[in-house]
């Protein structure tokens, strides 16, 4: 449970909080990958974990030494695969390490910075611009493109959604060599801005954004969302293929009296 579930979750009545379960992993159906480093890069490792009846769900976890207090690992990532069969195979050399590369290199079809701004063109236009594009249409694609093109309709004519991109709350990607080219791990921020058409309208807070906005109507509200993204990038100009993603809500805000977005 996140910061923010904590959050969102203690401004909900106490009917609604869902029990909070402690989670575990079995190490026995758990893969993990570390990568070979240079003297002065940050330690981190990668492990994916399966669970079901089949091994049916996956989730890759990023852990990283906490660059404040060594010797001390924090997981600095976790994000689920929609199907594990599309996880790429991880190269590992004779020794059994992983191997780590710049998600930001050029040598990849697409660079960590293209792979945000795809992502968040899911949201914004419905992939339009370049989500289709850099991306082959995976299932975590198309549920991108569903949030778009379910939200900014969910008005109708009394009010307009917009998505835009932000400045990622998390920088740091990771990456590893796979046999096809890299599988990605990062975070991307978007926003979503909701607001009315015409005065005297109001929009009523959910469940979900209390913590932040209460429970009073207002013209226009700006939400923030943090997401988790994991992509399988080929090292040859080729479409990627978005494995899965997770969204939270960060924050949330009154943006004024406005019924322009």
């Amino acid at each position: 449970m996140s910061l923010a579930d904590i959050k969102q979750d203690e401004a909900l009545p106490q009917t609604d909080r869902e029990p909070y379960r402690a989670w575990s992993y079995d190490l026995s159906a758990t893969d993990v990958y570390i990568p070979r480093l240079k003297d002065g890069q940050q330690r981190w490792f990668a492990a994916v974990t399966r669970a079901g009846s089949q091994q049916q769900y996956a989730r890759v976890l990023i852990l990283a030494e906490s660059t404040q207090s060594k010797q001390q690992w924090e997981m600095v990532a976790t994000v689920d695969i929609d199907d594990p069969k599309q996880l790429p195979k991880i190269e590992l050399d004779k020794d059994g390490y992983a191997t780590a590369v710049d998600a930001a290199s050029q040598s990849l079809a697409a660079p960590v910075g293209v792979l945000r701004s795809a992502v968040t063109d899911n949201f914004a236009t419905g992939g339009e611009t370049t989500g289709k594009k850099v991306f082959s249409p995976s299932n975590a694609s198309q549920r991108q493109i569903k949030v778009h093109d379910e939200t900014t309709r969910k008005f109708g004519p009394r009010g307009t959604t917009r998505f835009a991109s932000a400045d990622p709350r998390f920088a740091d990607a990771y990456a590893l060599k796979t046999t096809t080219g890299a599988l990605v791990i990062f975070s991307h921020t978007h926003t979503q801005h909701d607001a009315v058409t015409a005065p005297g309208l109001g929009i009523v807070p959910e469940k979900q954004d209390r913590a932040w906005l209460g429970t009073s109507p207002g013209p226009a509200f700006t939400y923030t969302f943090t997401c988790t993204d994991i992509a399988a990038v080929p090292s040859a100009p080729a479409p990627s293929s978005l494995l899965g993603y997770g969204c939270r809500r960060t924050d949330a805000k009154a943006a004024g009296s406005s019924t322009s977005v």
